[in-house]
């Protein structure tokens, strides 16, 4: 009998002997915890053996010990915990899940399984999934702080992926799978304000603007610093005629980023809001088939008010038709210039028509009391030859003036066309004749060496 027992014992399978483990070799393996009703129990004893040898490296007698403690106790979840972690040692991710899913079957809230599952999604390249197994581990022991910092870095990796593949599909015109996937990389990274931006900009491209404005303004509130949500916000407002939201939004975008385009949509916006505050009888001013007294003035009393301001003030006296007028400050404005004068009677006659003749001494007392006096006196001097104006009409000094300064114009075969009625459209352009002549004339006084 005795000799049958040494037989045995020299046939049996020879164990490893423990290892002195000093450095860990997997020392981010978060270790399976025994649980206190098995402790101190054979499969306790195999479990702690197994971990001993996998920190050790010896992957093979691990597997053995995590064998021995599952066999010794049925429903030993600690054992198919370990057991994937020896499969996360031999890089066999597929493996460890199936284990640690063994593990969390047996019991849903261990904390070692859970992490170890995540890491093992991590491995296969599954980061939503391993997002949500560290989130589940950080719920249950929120100790565990570096997870914090691990699921932020596979939230990032994974919006990234995410937003590759949104701008891939939004450039090849695929806008519901662009819009599907720029939704996962925002429920990957919730606070990426240019996420909301590019959004938005996919929905504005497809004509949806409501929506599109609400992400522009997420994009906003996340950043504040975002000027180009700001310029879109505005260019949408604009578009659906809040014009008032729109100037504000185009002034917040060029506090912040003072972008030249931007700059010249916010001036033609404010020109436009203004001209909506003007009465309709200045807004129709352009279409008129033929321009009146009082819009005349109110042309110009508007587009060169910083021009009437620099003329000398005169007492134009009382004039008795234009009391209650939508012109009258318009009116009383060039009358004070002496650029458009009362008649004899004290009348303005404010609905009279203008016609070509009765626009041009307006336009030359413009034209002279801008430009120096020697550009005065050589437009004076020029003798404009017309066909239907001869130089001893009481009026051709003064068309003469205003062609040749450029502001006013004769038809191709030379006639002047003195008793045409002067349209909208002619008034505009002059004015902005005169305006540039303006212009002209302050650079050149501004110039070096300018007398």
């Amino acid at each position: 009998m005795t000799m049958a027992l040494i037989v045995m014992a020299a046939c049996a399978p020879k164990m490893a002997p423990m290892p002195v483990v000093t450095t860990p070799l997997f020392p981010d393996f978060l270790r399976p915890p025994v649980p206190l009703a098995l402790a101190g129990s054979p499969a306790a004893a195999a479990q702690d053996r197994a971990w001993q040898f996998l920190q050790f490296g010896d992957l093979r007698s691990a597997e053995r010990e995590a064998a021995t403690a599952a066999k010794a106790s049925p429903g030993f979840y600690p054992a198919a915990a370990t057991s994937g972690y020896i499969s996360l040692a031999r890089k066999d991710p597929g493996a460890a899940l199936s284990h640690f899913d063994r593990a969390l079957e047996l019991q849903s809230s261990y904390v070692s399984a859970l992490v170890g599952r995540g890491r093992a999604l991590q491995a296969l390249e599954r980061d939503d999934e391993a997002v949500v197994a560290f989130q589940a581990a950080l719920a249950v022991d929120p100790s565990l702080t570096d997870l914090s910092r691990q699921i932020a870095v596979l939230q990032f990796r994974s919006a990234e992926r995410e937003i590759a593949l949104a701008r891939q599909a939004a450039r090849a015109g695929n806008v519901e799978q662009a819009r599907q996937l720029y939704g996962r990389a925002l429920a990957a990274s919730p606070d990426s304000s240019f996420l909301y931006r590019e959004l938005g900009t996919l929905e504005r491209q497809a004509g949806r603007l409501e929506a599109a404005l609400d992400l522009f303004r997420r994009a906003v509130s996340l950043d504040a610093s975002d000027a180009a949500s700001l310029d879109q916000i505005a260019e949408i407002l604009e578009q659906q005629g809040q014009l008032e939201e729109a100037l504000n939004a185009y002034d917040a975008s060029l506090r912040i980023d003072p972008v030249p385009s931007v700059a010249a949509r916010r001036e033609t916006l404010n020109a436009r809001i203004e001209l909506s505050r003007l009465p309709e009888e200045y807004r129709a001013i352009e279409t008129s088939p033929q321009i009146t007294r009082e819009q005349l003035a109110a042309l110009i009393g508007i587009r060169l008010a910083p021009l009437l301001s620099r003329f000398p003030p005169v007492e134009p006296g009382v004039i008795t038709d234009i009391r209650g007028n939508w012109a009258e400050r318009w009116i009383v404005a060039v009358a004070r210039a002496a650029i458009m004068e009362p008649f004899a009677n004290h009348t303005f006659q404010p609905t009279g028509v203008v016609s070509r003749v009765a626009l041009a001494p307006i336009a030359g007392r413009l034209v002279l009391r801008l430009a120096p006096p020697a550009q005065a006196r050589e437009w004076q001097a020029a003798k404009t030859t017309f066909t239907d104006l001869l130089p001893a009409h009481l009026a051709y000094p003064s068309a003469s003036t205003a062609v040749a300064a450029g502001v006013m114009v004769k038809t191709p075969d030379g006639a002047f066309q003195p008793s045409l009625p002067v349209t909208g459209a002619e008034a505009v352009a002059m004015i902005a004749r005169v305006q540039r002549l303006a212009g002209d004339v302050s650079v050149r006084a501004q110039a070096p060496g300018a007398r």
